[in-house]
């Protein structure tokens, strides 16, 4: 057997490049429950507040919805980042306007991406506590209209659609991504750990149909960091960098549920999705869960999905993606590449809009054309079931096509204000309740 000659590496063009993002946000904006709410049901619909303070919120009845327009951050320079600005006016408005999110997508040379939700909490937990689970479940439904039917629908080429799901009812949740997949949404989002909810563990069997569901629908079950509304900080007075250094963290705990859960084998299509917890970190994980079946497996008495190993099952079933993480770059050959797709997280803080282009050909230098192309476009196509090109032709898509559609665009943003300590302490309040709620869970 001949020697494999190595695949030549190239230099990655930023102009070149077809983008798309698994993991980018929607400051939802106040009608959007707009003819999505049947008239029996209005007087229930979520709504946007007027605050004393002269602040916005959200609410649904009497729960507060996730801060408006977290981290809506896109195009302000770091001095003027806020955890939370006070109204719509304060972000740019393709934070919440469809057309505008697209021309900003545009000016970024970014061609699509997948859009959780914002206010009702990263896998849509506000909508699940109101006291009423008919009028919860008609909300969801509502949402996911809008979602689907709107938002998406406004640029199909542009946007990965992504459901939220009833998780207090496993069965309608299972109805629900069978309704969703009929549409052509292909993913939802799910906790990273719904036992932070108050919802059954994933150890159970309580979500043996939501599973089903979405192995038969070729549906990604997507786990977000901080969509168990748990923090991954030590200590309710620690200072900001802790929670903000440590927010992986929640990611990994993901991981290590998945990789020892024991459903796997009775869902053969299942996969999952870790978001926006960057993968440089997963490669000493997965050492770590082949050490611990090793060395203590025979008094553990775990028996192996499908007869895998860890490193196995995490190469077949989980995607896992990354915005500049040059780490997991560098240990690629560590990951199943089909599997691992970019993510530009707009509008949030973490996101390098609108030079994610820039970025990427730098950090994906040396890699081989296939490999860039799974990475930046491919995966995300295959694994969400979209198909861009079929409706804007591929030579249409690239970074310099796309720019070139949007040379009007400003991308400074120039409403907003210079942070200060009113932002450290609302950073404080929120990490403070998560991190006692983890503590009671």
């Amino acid at each position: 057997m001949g020697v494999q000659e190595p695949v030549p590496s190239t230099s990655v063009r930023a102009e070149d490049l077809v983008l798309i993002s698994v993991d980018d946000h929607i400051c939802e904006p106040a009608d959007m429950f707009e003819g999505h709410v049947p008239a029996k049901y209005r007087e229930h619909t979520p709504r946007v507040v007027d605050e004393a303070d002269g602040s916005q919120q959200w609410y649904y009845g009497e729960v507060r919805g996730r801060n408006l327009g977290l981290n809506a951050v896109a195009g302000k320079p770091r001095e003027m980042f806020n955890v939370n600005p006070n109204r719509y006016e304060d972000m740019r408005p393709g934070c919440y306007d469809v057309h505008e999110r697209v021309r900003d997508m545009s000016a970024g040379g970014q061609l699509a991406g997948l859009n959780f939700p914002n206010w009702t909490g990263f896998s849509g937990q506000v909508l699940n506590l109101g006291p009423d689970r008919d009028v919860n479940l008609v909300m969801i439904k509502a949402y996911n209209d809008w979602h689907v039917d709107e938002w998406c629908s406004a640029y199909p080429e542009r946007f990965i659609p992504c459901g939220i799901v009833p998780l207090f009812d496993a069965e309608e949740g299972a109805r629900e991504v069978r309704r969703l997949a009929e549409k052509g949404c292909h993913a939802i989002t799910f906790s990273e750990n719904p036992t932070g909810l108050g919802m059954p563990s994933i150890h159970t069997d309580a979500w043996d149909p939501l599973f089903a569901a979405c192995s038969d629908e070729g549906t990604v079950l997507c786990c977000h960091v901080g969509s168990s509304s748990k923090s991954a900080s030590t200590t309710v007075d620690a200072p900001p960098p802790v929670p903000m250094s440590l927010s992986s963290t929640m990611t990994i705990y993901t991981l290590g549920d998945l990789l020892w859960a024991d459903f796997w084998h009775r869902f053969p299509k299942l996969r999952f999705a870790l978001t926006e917890g960057d993968i440089g970190w997963i490669p000493y994980f997965l050492q770590r869960a082949e050490h611990t079946l090793d060395r203590h497996n025979p008094w553990m008495g775990h028996k192996s999905a499908q007869g895998l190993s860890p490193t196995e099952l995490f190469r077949e079933r989980i995607l896992c993606c990354f915005i500049n993480d040059a780490v997991g770059v560098e240990l690629l050959d560590h990951f199943n590449i089909d599997n691992v797709s970019w993510e530009s997280d707009y509008p949030h803080s973490d996101s390098v809009w609108p030079e994610a282009p820039e970025r990427v050909s730098e950090l994906l230098a040396g890699l081989d054309d296939a490999t860039v192309n799974k990475i930046t476009h491919e995966n995300a196509m295959r694994n969400y079931h979209f198909d861009p090109f079929s409706i804007r032709p591929r030579e249409q898509c690239t970074t310099a096509a796309l720019r070139a559609e949007a040379t009007d665009v400003d991308t400074v943003t120039h409403v907003g204000r210079l942070a200060d300590d009113r932002d450290v302490a609302t950073f404080k309040k929120m990490t403070g309740a998560a991190v006692r709620a983890s503590a009671r869970s």
